[in-house]
């Protein structure tokens, strides 16, 4: 058997059109051809900061077996099925394809992690194809082609997670979803912490359905193909399933965030995590945003907790100068009005700087509050009339209503990526799924 990596991308706009939907039909069209998945089909969701990206950003690989013989006809229908779901008459869809052959090379897994925590380029794309006897097809100035190549590269060999994602018939697209709230409340209940993101706790939003015209019905994210299977059994839709599909995918596992050693390591549009001391406290913008700053050795950077970030903003505005942070989030370039900031996702609070106040003195001899005479004057009575030349205010602790750990953006504002905090102590062991152990029903039914 001939194995076949096919990556693609950049083919929706804001007005129609999923990639995601492009593999459920190829999953459908290749298995006629006679393909055998060894993988589910992978959804890898590149930096979501780069100012070029699509809706979600979202790029997706398909790993099969088949006959050498079969080869071409495959790369046939992959690009017809492309072009025809496609939203070429919009300006800035640009879809790609990439074939890739037998074993993928280190060095495009190393291409995909960047794709994923930095910027990359079309021309380093390019050149690693030809290296390596990859083939490329793109529509227009062919974009799609990078984001294809780096879901090729993205064999999911540490954490994980998956995806069932349903789809809706043609003449329903565009129309209010039609999901009953109860059955979503109910499956959010009986899985438990093996899915996540179904229910913002914070407003009681139903956060399964996208909002724009694609043909996505909903989506449920979760440990496990099993878990999710029960999932879509317990939601109950009031409108037709044309198909579903189950995706291997990088989604809540903290992907994008690189570390890095200092503040000056800091770049435009990448996701980063760094640690630094507040140096100016936090002040509440129009709209409800909060700013802060935070500094080392090597520079100072603003930090901004949105307003829908809930509370993770809510921590934010609690901080205080001296406090010890780790902060984590996609870096805003700066411009003529603000500097550079990290959009925070996360905050880590490592150490708290004791809140002290001062007050003054109690009258050693009426127990009344004393009133300050001027700087370095001592304290007065103002009932009994002693005067303290020698008395100083007094220090108290206060306790800070914040506490040490970690605070995570609002499952309402989270993007793809963002690990949620029920998510922690479940992440996959390296190389934990092996290829060609693929639950069959995990691919796709039509109804």
């Amino acid at each position: 058997m001939f194995k076949m990596h096919i990556g693609f991308d950049d083919t929706d706009s804001p007005r129609k059109g999923c990639t995601t939907y492009v593999a459920a039909l190829l999953v459908e069209r290749l298995r006629k051809l006679g393909a055998r998945f060894i993988d589910y089909p992978n959804l890898i969701r590149l930096n979501p900061n780069v100012p070029w990206k699509t809706r979600g950003n979202g790029a997706l690989c398909l790993r099969i077996e088949c006959n050498e013989t079969d080869v071409e006809e495959i790369e046939e229908t992959v690009v017809e099925t492309v072009e025809e779901n496609s939203d070429l008459d919009y300006e800035g869809t640009e879809p790609g394809i990439v074939f890739f052959f037998r074993e993928v090379p280190r060095e495009v897994e190393t291409f995909a992690k960047e794709a994923i925590q930095g910027v990359v380029e079309m021309k380093t794309a390019l050149k690693l194809l030809r290296r390596f006897g990859g083939e490329a097809f793109g529509f227009k100035d062919g974009r799609g082609i990078v984001g294809g190549l780096a879901a090729v590269g993205e064999l999911l060999r540490g954490d994980f997670t998956y995806e069932i994602i349903t789809y809706r018939l043609l003449e329903n697209r565009g129309t209010p979803r039609r999901i009953v709230a109860s059955s979503v409340f109910e499956m959010d209940r009986e899985t438990g912490n093996k899915t996540f993101n179904n229910i913002d706790p914070e407003t009681g939003r139903i956060l399964i359905t996208p909002r724009g015209p694609d043909p996505v019905l909903y989506g449920i994210r979760g440990e496990d193909p099993q878990t999710l299977r029960r999932a879509y059994e317990i939601v109950r839709s009031e409108e037709p399933i044309e198909r579903w599909v189950i995706f291997r995918t990088n989604q809540g596992t903290d992907a994008h965030l690189r570390r890095v050693g200092s503040i000056k390591d800091i770049r435009p549009n990448n996701p980063v995590v760094v640690q630094g001391i507040v140096d100016k406290a936090p002040r509440i913008i129009p709209g409800g945003h909060v700013i802060f700053s935070i500094r080392d050795r090597s520079g100072r950077v603003d930090c901004a907790a949105y307003e829908p970030t809930g509370s993770l903003r809510e921590a934010a505005k609690r901080l205080m100068v001296g406090d010890v942070v780790e902060v984590h989030g996609g870096v805003r370039p700066p411009s003529p009005r603000n500097p550079l900031t990290i959009n925070l996702e996360k905050l880590r609070i490592l150490e708290l700087t004791p809140h002290i106040i001062l007050r003054n003195p109690l009258c050693p001899r009426c127990g009344k509050r004393m009133k300050s005479i001027g700087k370095d004057k001592g304290f007065e009575c103002k009932r009994c009339g002693l005067h303290e030349p020698r008395m100083k205010k007094l220090r108290f602790e206060v306790e800070r209503e914040l506490k040490p750990g970690l605070y995570v953006t609002s499952p309402r504002s989270q993007r793809h990526l963002t690990k949620p905090l029920s998510r922690y102590g479940l992440e996959k062991k390296p190389r934990e799924f092996r290829m060609g152990e693929v639950i069959p029903y995990g691919y796709i039914s039509s109804t």
